[in-house]
């Protein structure tokens, strides 16, 4: 590999590592977002021209850039092996669509839109924030799995119960957890449900309560610390890649005593062996 390109790779390297232009990216990604919402005004109809004139800019840097982060790679297989440099490549490579008359327009908005995602991609604590999201969502399953089954059951007896106080609202399951999906959301719930239903049943404030009970706290709460305890892991891996933190001096203090316990056996065991080969010695003397 020829010194020129290894010297301007370096400076490409350099570049996309600055914090000054990372904060340009941030930036330039906000203005992006907020040229989107502009056009859905009316009032900035007698500024289109130049709002479009402000989207072929914002296009054009997001092509510098992602050029300049491939050419920070010292090869574009390293670059394509991160999810979020090809997340950020198509976004770039979508947004090349023009913004004019042709039956492409809707398509084009509609992926300018998701440029405000590139926001994850330059942050990483939203990537640590969106991966525990993600890895939450197999653990969560079985927790919405007992949901619905609660669900399903208050369902089936409040339909029972009181399909004659309304009709719209509990005349027949899917009716009924529906309305009970109103009651988790405390969506006008006491007023359009309760109050109703308690004038034709008194007591029809248990089936409520020990509904709420379950779902809105014991269910809710489960999610959060599911929640919360991959966040955790994700944060203390996050410090074992950057090296920082409490986790990553763990780590580092982990691996000094195992290498100090090899060499304490290491010292035991030549000292054994040097042991044995005196003892053999004095005896052969």
């Amino acid at each position: 590999m020829s010194e020129p390109f290894n010297t301007w790779q370096a400076r490409f390297e350099k570049l996309r590592s600055n914090k000054l232009f990372e904060g340009v990216v941030i930036s330039i990604i906000v203005i992006s977002a907020l040229v989107i919402g502009a056009k859905t005004y009316e009032e900035t109809s007698r500024i289109e021209q130049w709002l479009l004139y402000l989207d072929i800019a914002v296009t054009v840097f997001f092509l510098i850039e992602i050029l300049i982060r491939m050419a920070a790679e010292r090869n574009l297989v390293s670059f394509f092996k991160k999810g979020w440099n090809v997340f950020d490549f198509l976004i770039v490579t979508a947004s090349l669509i023009p913004m004019d008359d042709s039956e492409m327009v809707l398509l084009a908005r509609l992926l300018r839109i998701f440029r405000v995602l590139r926001l994850v991609s330059m942050i990483p604590e939203l990537q640590m924030l969106l991966g525990a999201l993600l890895k939450s969502i197999p653990r969560m399953g079985y927790v919405v799995l007992l949901m619905f089954i609660i669900f399903y059951i208050y369902g089936a007896v409040g339909s029972f119960l009181f399909h004659n106080v309304d009709e719209g609202l509990w005349g027949n399951i899917s009716l009924a957890m529906l309305t009970l999906f109103q009651v988790a959301t405390f969506e006008s719930w006491a007023t359009a449900v309760l109050y109703p239903t308690m004038e034709v049943y008194p007591y029809a404030w248990i089936y409520f309560l020990t509904f709420i009970f379950l779902n809105a706290f014991i269910f809710l709460n489960m999610m959060i610390g599911i929640v919360l305890d991959v966040m955790q892991k994700e944060s203390a891996q996050m410090e074992l890649d950057s090296g920082e933190g409490d986790s990553a001096q763990l780590q580092a203090l982990r691996s000094d005593v195992h290498t100090l316990k090899a060499q304490l056996d290491r010292m035991e065991a030549a000292m054994a062996h040097k042991g044995t080969a005196s003892t053999s010695s004095d005896q052969a003397d």
